[in-house]
């Protein structure tokens, strides 16, 4: 099997001596570590390697090699090798270079390389191998590769093997996809057995599933089968960043905390192919990656999760919240967070309605970007979410155009995202532009775009389309107690006026259910950040607690 390369390169003929030796003394079994002595050699080594089918992993650069090809390495890097991650090698004295700290920035900010890296000092240098780690593990989770890997086998690429492949990676669950009449379809096919029916899911122990239900992918991920006999103290409804926050920190506190979501884990935020502005990751982050981490973190410390379980009602009985299941079931707790954030909304055109999965897609494009390269790509969206998609998307597909409603990016997206958008070759805005039909058979072939401006209508050819244009709360399943604002968010604190049933005032971000709490999205009045997300989760929680010390509400029970 051909080994992946890693190639480091310095832009004066200097040897990388210290970075090679580390490299291939660590990486160098399971690499194919590269340290060309020019920039025009690891050009030509970038065109060598593709043409043989080597996969690159990881491009290390000086900002001197970067300069002497005129940019041209960080550029054919990406085209050549789109998932591979590209790093600038810096001294570490690199910020009092005024001129190279400006061009390291310049490089971050445009998305030309995804971080920078210190000169390794003398070996091992940790510091420097454990940031190469990192980098290749973010490339191995790109790539499909890591061992937890899970199998999807379908007829096509649509109906139930793409909602298979949507649950798990809601999931943040690492699959790859396979047709069943390719070389690797009939070889999982074989194994699996004569009576399998499609769409197959294979798992990590070898384990298939055949067309299997949402609700039996719960329990092969371990959901609880057994609810009511369990006591909890905290049922957190959703699993996107408040509510994994909420986890976290009421199960590192001690309380028992079941986390219930209709999807998976991530929310929103599992479509961001890089979160760059979150605190503590100056490299940035996937969506998915933060998720899968906080979900990690919050099982360690004892939280229960079950996905791919709708609620369906909640109620109060005496002293305790109920919460209803889709399945029937129902849970008991003594405090609960809603934390169900929101949806994207819909374009309401029936044409693409019928291509859901077939180049239409609602969300980001973490998954379906690599099977993209050289195609021509639109996205639907002016915020951040739809800025961060057409970057990823920029590194795979010939060509991404951006159709935003409003007259400039700059009106609903973060200034480092319009930067890196307006610099990017391979991007097109295209303002003041909406989609107004759709175009296909069994797959999109073509879109009909109106200038608001003009009211001129076009046909454009199209090979996906990813729509990311705001979203509504998750509140349609709650009962009409719950005082919502009149785009249906939830109603929390001082916003209650009017609402409020006890003679106490309620908690910051109570709802107008006491002892119901709403934290992200899906609360009036929230930032739509994933830090502030986070953050609310994380209050929530304490006020939980204030919630668990005081004498429980004097109010009507709904069950009896």
């Amino acid at each position: 099997m051909t080994l992946p390369a890693v190639i480091a390169v310095d832009g004066d003929s200097r040897p990388l001596g210290a970075v090679e030796a580390q490299l291939r003394e660590r990486y160098g079994q399971h690499y194919r570590i590269e340290c060309p002595g020019e920039p025009a050699a690891a050009l030509a080594l970038l065109e060598s390697l593709a043409a043989e089918g080597t996969g690159l992993a990881l491009l290390l650069a000086t900002p001197a090699a970067v300069d002497a090809t005129g940019g041209a390495l960080l550029d054919r890097a990406r085209r050549l090798h789109p998932q591979a991650k590209r790093a600038l090698l810096v001294r570490a004295n690199v910020w009092l270079d005024t001129e190279t700290a400006e061009a390291v920035r310049v490089a971050l900010a445009l998305g030309r390389v995804d971080h920078f890296v210190h000169v390794p000092g003398p070996s091992p240098d940790e510091v420097f191998l454990n940031a190469i780690g990192g980098f290749l593990l973010e490339w191995a989770h790109e790539r499909r590769l890591v061992p937890q890997t899970i199998h999807v086998v379908g007829e096509d690429w649509s109906g139930r093997a793409y909602e298979l492949r949507a649950a798990l990676e809601n999931c943040a669950v690492p699959h790859v996809f396979c047709l069943a009449d390719s070389e690797r379809g009939h070889e999982l096919l074989a194994k699996a057995g004569p009576q399998v029916e499609l769409p197959l899911l294979v798992l990590p122990d070898g384990s298939a599933l055949s067309n299997p239900s949402n609700a039996e992918i719960a329990v092969a991920a371990g959901a609880p089968q057994v609810l009511e006999s369990q006591p909890f103290d905290l049922v957190v409804v959703g699993a996107g960043p408040a509510g994994l926050s909420a986890a976290v920190y009421g199960a590192s506190e001690g309380l028992r905390v079941l986390v219930v979501d209709a999807g998976g884990i991530g929310g929103q935020a599992r479509s961001s192919s890089l979160i760059r502005n979150y605190l503590g990751f100056a490299k940035g982050i996937s969506g998915s990656r933060l998720a899968e981490q906080a979900y990690e973190q919050a099982s360690a410390f004892g939280a229960t999760f079950i996905f791919m379980h709708r609620a369906t009602g909640l109620v109060r009985d005496g002293d305790e919240l109920v919460l209803a299941l889709e399945d029937g079931r129902s849970v008991h707790a003594a405090a609960v967070i809603l934390a169900a954030g929101a949806s994207y909304r819909r374009l309401g055109i029936g044409e693409l309605e019928d291509l859901v999965g077939a180049g239409v897609f609602y969300g980001g494009p973490v998954s379906e970007a690599p099977s993209l390269s050289g195609r021509d790509v639109y996205v639907v969206g002016g915020g951040n979410s739809a800025g961060q998609a057409v970057l990823h998307l920029a590194r795979y597909a010939r060509r991404v155009t951006l159709l935003v409603r409003a007259d400039s990016l700059t009106e609903s997206m973060s200034l480092y995202l319009v930067r890196a958008i307006e610099d990017d070759p391979a991007v097109v805005v295209r303002t003041g532009t909406v989609v107004t039909a759709a175009g296909g058979e069994g797959h999109l072939e073509r879109l009909r775009l109106r200038d608001q401006a003009t009211g001129a209508e076009e046909w454009v050819p199209a090979d996906a389309l990813f729509v990311l244009i705001g979203a509504d709360p998750l509140t349609e399943w709650l009962p009409p107690e719950l005082a919502r604002d009149a785009n249906g968010f939830l109603l929390t604190g001082d916003d209650l006026d009017g609402h409020w049933s006890l003679p106490r005032p309620p908690l910051p971000l109570e709802t107008s259910m006491p002892g119901v709490l709403a934290a992200g999205d899906v609360r009036h009045g929230s930032m739509k950040r994933v830090a502030a997300a986070v953050g609310e989760g994380a209050s929530a929680v304490q006020l939980v607690h204030r919630l668990l010390a005081e004498p429980r509400p004097s109010v009507p029970s709904a069950a009896g």
